[in-house]
């Protein structure tokens, strides 16, 4: 699932950079998220069982909502997990699905919590959702140039133009890295979901 949504960043990018002139750098965004991948395993805190966790966790949440609400029901989700802390974004039509996928998330195994941030109402549209991933990648390359912290340790999810946090990092490092994203043009409001190490 991580390989996923980590090549589906790398499609969706350019299509935002062709979006016009307002989006400068993208060229860099793009190459700069390609060359990470690699890196991202071998500097990652979390042991490789937790990693294997994290994915089975986001892999299995997806296929069951997906076989349970189809296409064109209304739904959209994103389920991202770090150190069996899950994260729910996107849109659900009713409050009764929203709990129900919330339960889903909360019956897997190696889950930890869950934060159902998944909003009831419409889908959003394909220009909300190219936003959303250039403010991630905006996000990350200040991280990076902040060089307060290894960013490599950050989770960056972004869903209606906010910010979500997740890692696992030292007080210090989350409230360096949240003041970062608050600065980062476009972000409507940062959330910090971090996991704290002494």
């Amino acid at each position: 699932m991580r390989m996923t949504r980590h090549v589906s960043i790398l499609l969706v990018l350019p299509l935002a950079c062709a979006a016009g002139p307002a989006l400068v750098g993208c060229a860099a965004v793009v190459i700069g998220a390609a060359a990470g991948a690699g890196t991202l395993v071998a500097m990652d805190r979390r042991s490789g069982g937790t990693r294997a966790g994290d994915q089975a966790i986001e892999s299995k949440v997806t296929k069951v909502a997906a076989e349970r609400w189809n296409p064109g029901t209304g739904v959209h989700l994103n389920v991202t997990s770090y150190d069996g802390k899950v994260l729910l974004t996107g849109e659900v039509p009713t409050p009764a699905i929203r709990d129900e996928i919330g339960k889903i998330a909360t019956s897997q195994e190696y889950v930890r919590s869950v934060t159902n941030e998944l909003l009831v109402g419409p889908e959003t549209l394909i220009a909300a959702r190219t936003q959303d991933t250039y403010i991630t990648s905006k996000v990350k390359a200040r991280l990076i140039e902040a060089k307060k912290f290894d960013a490599n340790n950050v989770k960056v999810v972004t869903e209606r133009r906010v910010v979500y946090l997740m890692g696992l990092v030292s007080p210090a490092e989350g409230d360096a890295a949240a003041e970062v994203a608050a600065k980062t043009s476009d972000v409507a409001r940062v959330v910090k979901l971090f996991e704290y190490r002494s």
